[in-house]
């Protein structure tokens, strides 16, 4: 779908949306229209609160007008973000082709917001339905809006970055896997001046990766480790964003059951957030300097899979006893997270993965995990998350968890006992950072896939993670 910007009203429009604050009056928004207006706001409940929306027509010429009017609360940055979302869900497959949105007076900022929502919301998956009924197919192809463009731009970037994100996570585990997610992701980037390091199996193994390929070696798919390198901070410090890219997971020989197994496709889903952000970063030419790592592997239970109490060696020469399979995503993180170190030296590292049922068991799919060795860094990313509308929620890490993934024979498991699941994940993943690296691990099982509607995103793919990374190196890496 088009996003204009415009700087007055069209001579004609067919459907015309207008913001409403809380509680504001609906007089003077149409010329000869007041009473209308107000009859079928309060017909319809409507009090402008944020994300909702009242229909009305309203005669003129030789036809009627559609008007729209879309609730935006007290007015945040936020607000207009779900109007936009709301407008777009609104329309998406009513037979409009176009709507104008007037937003006067409305700053730079929040008119972006509401150009990013009306564009996140229109992103559908649609490549495999061959028969999609003409009711259930998009009309809506533009939405104009009358206001300020100053900060569209920055958001245009970070919309495409969440569409490959979720292309990524929907695309089915047939067609993507770790090889051709590499391929899809260099296409996408291609000419935005990144640079990218591909690490095949020969590679991987000559480094030491033999937690990363213990995941790997029961799938006929080979392991990738994909790096894109963005250096448009001068001589600014690096940041290394990690992401967890199991394109499909299984469990290996602990094996998942089969009911909901499907879901396992988005399994990499912090790759996916890495992936649409460093297309964000290169595409608004952040004046940063970021790595984006992304460690791909598919987690199956052939003859030759990893089994559960084998001990394997890190790139990092600490040693790992495999008590459960599907306790994989910490080992591709962990060499990931040392190869970064050792290659490229940054001075703070986030990762990203959906990474334990129990977070989900503990947020819900309301707010992704927070974990980290370092307080000013966790406050940085919590007000990013804020900020960006990708919540989170820290949790603790402490001695006494550390000591939960002790092994008898070597020097940890990959799993605790069965309370604070997602904390001894965390603990886990602490091992593997160096002595001065601030870090902090993001689990975010339970957002990167809804099960229904969301204000910016249909059922599906959220693309949770790009808006908090691009947030973050915009306040912290770049103010």
């Amino acid at each position: 779908m088009q996003i204009a910007f415009a700087a007055t009203r069209p001579a004609t429009i067919d459907v015309l949306a207008l913001p409403v604050e809380k509680d504001a009056a609906l007089a003077g928004r149409v010329e000869g229209a007041d009473a209308l207006l107000t009859a079928a706001g309060a017909g319809q409940r409507f009090t402008g609160e944020a994300g909702t929306v009242a229909e009305v027509f309203v005669p003129g010429g030789e036809g009627a007008q559609r008007v729209l009017l879309l609730g935006v609360g007290t007015g945040d940055d936020a607000a207009y973000e779900r109007a936009g979302g709301a407008l777009t869900a609104r329309l998406l497959t009513s037979g409009v082709g176009e709507v104008v949105a007037d937003l006067s007076g409305v700053d730079g900022r929040a008119a972006a917001r509401f150009a990013a929502g009306a564009a996140q919301r229109a992103w559908r998956f649609d490549e495999y339905r061959t028969k999609l009924p003409e009711k259930q197919k998009p009309t809506l192809t533009r939405v104009t809006i009358v206001g300020d463009d100053s900060g569209w731009a920055d958001r245009d970037a970070v919309t495409r970055g969440l569409g490959l994100a979720r292309t990524l996570a929907t695309l089915p585990p047939n067609i993507l896997y770790p090889e051709t997610f590499v391929e899809r992701v260099l296409a996408a980037v291609d000419g935005l001046g990144l640079e990218a390091t591909v690490l095949g199996e020969d590679e991987l193994r000559a480094l030491g990766m033999g937690a990363l390929l213990g995941v790997s070696q029961g799938s006929r798919r080979e392991a990738r480790v994909l790096a894109l390198k963005w250096s448009g901070g001068g001589d600014a410090p690096l940041t290394a964003l990690v992401g967890k890219g199991v394109t499909f997971d299984t469990g290996g020989i602990s094996i998942k059951p089969a009911a909901g197994m499907e879901d396992m496709k988005w399994d990499m889903g912090g790759a996916a957030a890495v992936a649409g952000a460093m297309l964000s970063l290169a595409t608004r030419k952040a004046k940063a300097n970021v790595i984006g790592v992304m460690g791909l592997v598919e987690n199956m239970p052939d003859g030759n899979a990893q089994r559960p109490g084998d001990v394997v060696t890190s790139m990092s020469g600490q040693t790992i006893e495999v008590i459960n399979t599907d306790a994989e995503g910490r080992l591709v993180l962990c060499d990931c997270i040392t190869w970064v170190q050792n290659t490229h030296k940054p001075v703070r590292i986030l990762d990203l993965a959906t990474l334990t049922g129990a977070m989900i068991v503990s947020l819900g799919h309301e707010y992704g995990g927070l974990f980290s060795n370092d307080d000013t860094l966790a406050e940085q990313i919590l007000a990013a998350g804020r900020a960006s509308g990708d919540q989170l929620w820290r949790f603790p890490l402490a001695d006494a968890y550390d000591k939960l993934i002790d092994s008898p024979i070597a020097d940890m498991k990959n799993v605790g006992p069965r309370g604070a699941g997602s904390i001894t994940a965390a603990q886990f993943l602490k091992r593997f950072v160096d002595e001065g690296v601030a870090w902090a691990h993001l689990d975010i099982a339970g957002m990167v896939w809804a099960d229904k509607d969301g204000p910016t995103w249909a059922k599906g793919a959220t693309g949770y993670g790009v808006r908090v990374l691009d947030r973050f190196v915009a306040d912290v890496c770049e103010g």
